[in-house]
């Protein structure tokens, strides 16, 4: 009876997380911020399910094998986000920094065009005097 309660609460914990990384990737701005979400979440998210059903199957075969999977996936989900990442990277992906466009900091953003422009109309203002002279 405990054995199973304590199933069920992986196994429900291994699917919340996997639901909260889902809103993760679809919450969060960019590439590799979504990748970190996938590559954390899915972790633990496997390891407390495959957990949970290795308590269900009690010590036999099966637990074994969820135990093989759980080893497998936990060396190989890591290297994979770092191998996407890399990937993204050298094809000239850059990461969403903390930069006047960045999201949620728009107002910098069109104070910075405002003054670009600034200059280009005071830039044309001296060509013209220039051209005059």
């Amino acid at each position: 009876m405990v054995i199973d309660s304590l199933s069920y609460v992986f196994l429900v914990a291994g699917g919340l997380l996997g639901v909260i990384g889902g809103i993760g990737i679809h919450r969060f701005p960019d590439f590799f911020t979504r990748l970190h979400a996938a590559g954390i979440t899915d972790t633990l998210c496997a390891a407390l399910i495959l957990l949970g059903l290795g308590l269900q199957a009690g010590l036999e075969l099966a637990s074994f094998k969820l135990l093989m999977i759980f080893a497998f996936l936990f060396f190989t989900s890591p290297t994979a986000s770092h191998a996407l990442a890399n990937a993204a990277i050298h094809g000239g992906l850059k990461p969403l920094l903390d930069t006047p466009t960045a999201p949620g900091r728009k107002k910098k953003a069109v104070k910075k065009k405002k003054a670009v422009k600034k200059k280009k109309t005071v830039k044309k203002k001296r060509a013209k005097k220039k051209a005059r002279a």
